[in-house]
């Protein structure tokens, strides 16, 4: 069973950074795609960023350019660093697992993950 554990949200100012990390334990798949979502009050939960075991990254439009997704072995950890917030960005951030490398047309399908994180608040004000 993957676990997953988020930290790195907080509260900043329109323009700034904030770098999320996602730790994983257990047994990990030897092929996963791993993925960020994030979700506001009384809105779907929406895929931000995922990448594959095999390092191909996806993101969603409203993040490229900003947003970036990666994933150190060492430390069995997803990260996502996202510069120049907007306040639209805010919400709860999640990370999520899924086994095999998933095509990109599917990678935000929240039924292509098996594991979730319980979630890190970000909040972005003007």
């Amino acid at each position: 069973q993957v676990r997953l554990v988020e930290s790195g949200g907080g509260s900043v100012q329109s323009g700034e950074s904030l770098r999320l990390s996602c730790v994983v334990s257990g047994h990990m798949y030897s092929s996963w795609t791993m993925a960020w979502f994030r979700q506001t009050q009384g809105a779907q939960r929406e895929g931000v960023a995922a990448i594959t075991s095999d390092a191909s990254a996806t993101y969603a439009d409203s993040v490229k350019g900003r947003f970036t997704v990666s994933y150190d072995r060492a430390e069995n950890t997803l990260y996502l660093q996202m510069n120049s917030l907007k306040v639209e960005d805010t919400a709860m951030y999640y990370c999520a697992a899924g086994v095999g490398s998933i095509g990109p047309a599917f990678r935000f399908l929240l039924s292509e993950y098996n594991s979730w994180g319980q979630g890190t608040q970000v909040t972005v004000s003007s």
